[in-house]
């Protein structure tokens, strides 16, 4: 037994002496992409572009939803409307621009024989262990076996519930050869660290010409972390996706700012915008980091969107509104804008759309 205890003890010494470690290194951290020309950038790693309060404190908000039993449970449980996709279809289209929601933030978009998947997330938790942290209320629509071949993955950020290591590492050993990664910088070392090295990475308004997409970074008012020692030491931000046929606009996590005013003066109109919906109360804490339905339709109008789809929402039970809340707030929002609904469209998990009818139809400017 004293043997046992002894090495028990080794362990713990050893564990607290390599936890000292790390909170040294990482207050030592110095940003190796530091640009003093960018408002964004700093020495120890990157900042919003705008001036905003503080983020309110952690502990208060977990304190707080603890007593206050939140969030509540939804109107109907947890039965989403499911719709099963052709996953043969997609494997085979070369042609149809076609949108599919898999749940969460990770769309599939299919343009010009390319096939493009924002923030992968197909495992059951947004957590860095198995066994604890947001789980899925709905399993993803498409696993990753019936995913057609992928060539671009975007990826906003590296929260748990948008940079998953599991998803990433079995999306480099697809057949036929791994996706090219687009991330924001400081990402590319964590990659490669994982065995994926067909990485592009980008600062904020730069952009990569890539099989007849141009794909931009742009800004985003957010922050990064995947520990409690490394916070910004990696960019964030959302992407604009060019094609002949579609301006696509992805705007990852995100506060409202003046970033997406100055995303629609430079890049654009947009043809469709995917803009997160959900995970925003109590708004106290959440309203530097994360957007609300109506701030969401703010930046539908602020990027020029002829449409956008509602993401983050309806999966990972993370904050403290009912988790079907979402839809029902946008749906208020759009009423009191005179927004007509299909111009800031629902999808059922698991649906695929065909987008050229959508972007083929006129569409009056003004009606922003």
């Amino acid at each position: 037994m004293g043997e046992r205890s002894g090495a028990k003890e080794e362990i713990a010494v050893r564990g607290l002496w390599l936890w000292v470690i790390v909170v040294w290194l990482t207050g030592c951290y110095t940003n190796p992409y530091y640009d003093p020309t960018k408002a964004h950038h700093t020495p120890q790693g990157f900042r919003n572009n705008y001036p905003h309060p503080p983020p309110g404190n952690f502990w208060k908000w977990r304190w707080e939803r603890l007593l206050a039993g939140l969030p509540p449970e939804p109107r109907n449980g947890y039965r989403f409307e499911v719709v099963k996709p052709d996953h043969r279809f997609l494997a085979e289209n070369d042609s149809a621009i076609t949108l599919t929601w898999i749940g969460h933030a990770t769309l599939l978009l299919q343009v010009g024989g390319v096939n493009i998947l924002t923030d992968p997330h197909f495992t059951e938790r947004a957590s860095p262990l198995s066994i604890w942290g947001p789980k899925r209320k709905l399993p993803p629509a498409l696993s990753l076996a019936q995913l057609p071949r992928i060539h671009v993955v975007l990826i906003s950020h590296n929260h748990y519930d948008h940079l998953d290591r599991p998803t990433l590492v079995a999306l480099s050993r697809q057949p036929g050869g791994p996706p090219m990664y687009f991330v924001p910088l400081g990402m590319k070392d964590w990659l490669e660290g994982e065995g994926i090295t067909t990485v592009v990475q980008q600062d904020w308004w730069e952009y990569t010409d890539y099989m007849g997409l141009r794909v931009h970074q742009v800004p985003a008012q957010h922050f990064s972390a995947r520990s409690p020692f490394d916070r910004d030491e990696q960019l964030w931000g959302g992407f604009v996706v060019e094609h002949p046929a579609i301006r696509f606009y992805f705007a990852g996590d995100t506060g409202y700012s003046q970033d997406f005013r100055d995303i629609g003066e430079r890049l654009g109109p947009m043809d469709l915008a995917a803009i997160s919906i959900g995970s925003y109360e109590p708004r106290w804490f959440m309203k530097v980091m994360h957007i609300n339905p109506a701030e969401a339709l703010r930046i539908h109008n602020d990027v020029r969107a002829r449409y956008s789809v509602a993401i983050h929402w309806g999966t990972f039970e993370m904050t403290d509104e009912a988790i079907d809340e979402p839809p029902r707030a946008l749906g208020r929002a759009l009423a009191e804008a005179g927004i007509p609904p299909e111009r800031f469209f629902l999808m059922k998990h698991g649906e695929t759309r065909q987008l050229a009818p959508l972007l083929e139809r006129p569409v009056s400017r003004s009606a922003n």
